[in-house]
Order: structure tokens, then C-alpha cells, then sequence
């Protein structure tokens, strides 16, 4: 008998890591904020993610000197990213991930920060070990830090590519730390293909024009596509609150062409924190493109792990030396359903 209870255990632990098999899926952005390993990658600003031991060179410290932001040159200078910092900059990210779905975590993951493939099949394989998850999905980008969008998948990825945003002359000078956009197609237990896009646009200190041009881009893209295949698109738009509200940025590159999961999210202040504004704001935001066979079902944020938290309930960034925190932004999700399985309203 206990052979017997073992064994459904075992089984009952197997199909729980199965991803949907076409009721519903659920699909969550997150920016993890900076998940760098600790080794240098060839043309890449990512001196500041490196051991103390490896900053004592007068030459790291001539580069860190040139950041001008006080801040960030600080933490080029003093941070110590060791093997322990990384472990448990990885460790909080999974916990934040395995909220979701008992334990299980989100059928489709698009992140935003991370440093290359290895870092993201790390987390795949040591941390979030016998969920399913596909191998990743992440295209290198010319992003001068070194930070890129990527995916993680319980359904296979049968395409994927980068679309660069198209930025007018007058912004180009700019462009040296801006993200692509990175599309794949998931073929999902029921047939079906869903395509998503992650995406990073261009930083509020960048005028609003290169978030139009990153808008522009990715619908141009969408358009491209079969007029019935189930799209999304998810990421860090780096839209603002307040710049929505003055340049009306939603209502005329978003609403008419998709949906906005976070409508449908309740209670929900934002994603980000701005304190010197006391200011929210749905950075990280989730589009669905309306389709016959699938439909938003609800949107939530994930947010419910104490290292995700200040005291005063705003996400908590990462930082050193306590290594404390995990992002400064929270991970939204989506909940998609089969449209054939809802009830009428």
C-alpha cells in the first residue's frame, strides 16, 4: 500500500508541473530588475555585476568613474555581486515566480533584465526545476548594458526573432541603450499557435517620441501577422502614469488595435513606485490582441512574497549589501481562456 501512495504521489506531482491543456493559461511580465551573472561578457557595461576581488584594477575603476550618476557609479565601484548575491538574487526571483498556479508558476514567462541565456537557463534548471519550462527563449540585443528580454515557456517555441525599432534619425543617437522587441510563437496543447512579444521600450529620461516609435514598431509587426492567431504582447513600456495622462499615450498607440490586461485587475495601484512623486504607474503592462478562439479571463499582480515589499507596501528593489529585495517592479499576470469553454454572459 505505501508502494501504491508513493507512486500516485509521484504521478499527482508529475501532472501538476504539466502546463494548460487549453482551458486556460496564464502569462505573466516581469522585469527582474538586473539579473546578471558575476562574469564579464565581452563588449558589455556590466562591470558593476562583478565580485569585489575582480574591481581593484585602476582600469574598472577609471570606467566606473565616468558614470555620472552617482548611484550607479557607486554601486560599479562597491558592489560586491558574489556567487552568494547571485544565488539569492535567483532564489526570490523563483519564489516570486512559484506564487503563481499553487506553486507552479505562469504557463508563459516574459522577462525583461536579463543578462544572457545563461543566467535565464540558471534559473530554469536550478530554481525552477520540474515545472516544465521549456528552454528559454532569449536573442541577444545591442543593448549597451548587456540586459535583454527573453522567455520562459511551458509550450515549445517553434520561431522566434528580434524586430529592431525603427527610430527616426533624430533619435538614433540615443538608441546605444534601447532593447529590440522578441517575438516567438508557442504551439499550445490544443493546436493552436500563440505568438507573443516581449519588450523593454526605451526609459522615461528618453523623450516620449522613442516610446511612439517603440509603439509604432510592434503594431506594424502585429499587423504582419495571421488575422485569426492568438497575440499578446508583454513587457516594461516604461510608460508613466503621468505621461499617459499628458500625451494620451494608450488611448492612441494601445486601445485601438488591443486589449489592456490591467483593466481587468482589481485594486490594483501599478507596478512601479516613483516616490519622489508619491506616484504609481502600470510600467509593466500585458496587451491582448482579440481573438475568436481565446479571450481575457482576469489580470492580477504577484506580488505577495515578503521580499517583494517595503514597509510601506511598494516593490522592493534589489540591493546590496544585505541583499534584500527583488525588483522594483511587480510581476503582472494574465489569464487567458478558451473562448468555446466560457459561459455566456
Amino acid at each position: 500500500m505505501k508502494i501504491v501512495n508513493r507512486c500516485f504521489f509521484l504521478l499527482l506531482l508529475l501532472w501538476s508541473a504539466l502546463p494548460a491543456q487549453g482551458d486556460t493559461i496564464s502569462i505573466m511580465t516581469f522585469n527582474v530588475e538586473n539579473l546578471f551573472d558575476n562574469t564579464h561578457d565581452a563588449g558589455k557595461n556590466d562591470e558593476t555585476y562583478l565580485p569585489a576581488a575582480r574591481k581593484k584594477s585602476k582600469t574598472h575603476m577609471e570606467k566606473c568613474n565616468r558614470i555620472q550618476v552617482r548611484r550607479w557609479r557607486d554601486q560599479c565601484l562597491y558592489w560586491d555581486w558574489n556567487d552568494a548575491v547571485v544565488e539569492r538574487k535567483l532564489n526570490v526571483i523563483a519564489d516570486s515566480i512559484k506564487q503563481i498556479n499553487r506553486g507552479q508558476g505562469p504557463d508563459i514567462i516574459a522577462f525583461q533584465e536579463i543578462e544572457n541565456i545563461l543566467i535565464l537557463e540558471r534559473l530554469r534548471n536550478e530554481y525552477l526545476s520540474g515545472l516544465g519550462y521549456q528552454p528559454g527563449v532569449l536573442i541577444e540585443g545591442k543593448d549597451r548594458r548587456g540586459i535583454d528580454v527573453a522567455f520562459l515557456a511551458k509550450y515549445p517555441a517553434i520561431d522566434a526573432k528580434l524586430h529592431e525599432i525603427r527610430f527616426p534619425k533624430s533619435q538614433r543617437r540615443r538608441v546605444g541603450d534601447t532593447r529590440p522587441i522578441l517575438e516567438a510563437t508557442f504551439k499550445l496543447p490544443t493546436g493552436d499557435l500563440l505568438t507573443g512579444f516581449s519588450v523593454h521600450f526605451p526609459a522615461p529620461y528618453h523623450p516620449t517620441e522613442m516610446r511612439e516609435s517603440a509603439y509604432t514598431t510592434l503594431n506594424e509587426v502585429v499587423s504582419g501577422l495571421p488575422h485569426d492567431r492568438a497575440v499578446f504582447a508583454a513587457g516594461d513600456f516604461n510608460t508613466t502614469r503621468e505621461e499617459d495622462a499628458d500625451k494620451n499615450m494608450l488611448e492612441t498607440w494601445v486601445r485601438p488595435a488591443w486589449e489592456v490586461a490591467h483593466d481587468l485587475c482589481k485594486d490594483c495601484p501599478g507596478t512601479s513606485y516613483y516616490p519622489p512623486k508619491d506616484d504609481w504607474s502600470f510600467l509593466d503592462m500585458i496587451f491582448w490582441r482579440a481573438s475568436d478562439d481565446w479571450e481575457i479571463m482576469r489580470s492580477y499582480l504577484a506580488n505577495n512574497t515578503p521580499a517583494q515589499r517595503n514597509r510601506d507596501g511598494t516593490p522592493k528593489r534589489f540591493a546590496l549589501p544585505e541583499a534584500s529585495g527583488v525588483s522594483d517592479h511587480w510581476p503582472l499576470v494574465m489569464v487567458i481562456t478558451n473562448a468555446s469553454d466560457v459561459q455566456p454572459r
